[in-house]
């Protein structure tokens, strides 16, 4: 498989974790989106969206859309799974993976600071104090559903740390206060103690300098 991604995109840093997890191989094929290769039109042709990620499957499938990614290959290599069987335990998962993934990282993604910078003339204070807003936001409302013990939701690691830990090195990136959200720090640190989320860590990937 191929998976085109840029090193520091969350969306994409997902994708690594699940795929590392269970032990697919794949290529890194590199996307740079500070410099606009998401527009090219080699690449609109593979995402029509212009985002990373795009997993190119053994089949020459182009599959776009972290999360639908990610659903993929649960669905196609459910071992290790990163779902419990309980249907309960699974909602809260996927709530906590919907927080990130549709009302924290839309609002902070690249483009969307690239347009406050751009077109509505905002500082660099004023779009960090945005970036941190919906991050801490986002997060007040995570920390009291987590167990974080060690992970986000018990003994084993689950799609929920999978979605968590690149948003908090995002948030860790841009200065957030992680004092009030002493069980998702908690769950970060675990979870960067195992090697396929070491292995996926932005600083880690091949596009990184």
């Amino acid at each position: 498989m191929d998976l085109y991604g840029y090193f520091r995109s969350s969306a994409a840093y997902r994708v690594r974790i699940a795929l590392n997890i269970k032990g697919i191989s794949y290529q890194q094929m590199a996307v740079n989106l500070v410099n606009g290769e998401q527009c090219s039109e080699q690449y609109l042709a593979r995402n029509s969206q212009g985002l990373v990620p795009t997993l190119c499957t053994d089949d020459g499938v182009n599959l776009s859309q972290s999360t639908a990614i990610l659903e993929w290959l649960e669905e196609s290599y459910p071992a290790p799974a990163l779902y419990p069987k309980d249907t309960m335990q699974r909602a809260k998962i996927r709530a906590v993976c919907n927080t990130v993934a549709c009302d924290i990282h839309p609002l902070n993604n690249l483009r969307v600071l690239k347009y406050l910078q751009s077109e509505l003339v905002v500082n660099d204070e004023q779009k960090h104090r945005w970036y941190r807003h919906w991050i801490e936001e986002g997060f007040a409302a995570i920390e009291s559903s987590l167990v974080a013990t060690p992970y986000a939701m018990g003994n084993n690691i689950t799609m929920a740390d999978v979605y968590l830990v690149p948003q908090v090195f995002n948030a860790l990136r841009f200065n957030v206060d992680m004092a009030a959200f002493p069980k998702l720090l908690a769950c970060y640190e675990a979870c960067n103690k195992l090697d396929a989320f070491v292995a996926a860590a932005p600083a880690n990937q091949p596009d990184a300098n």
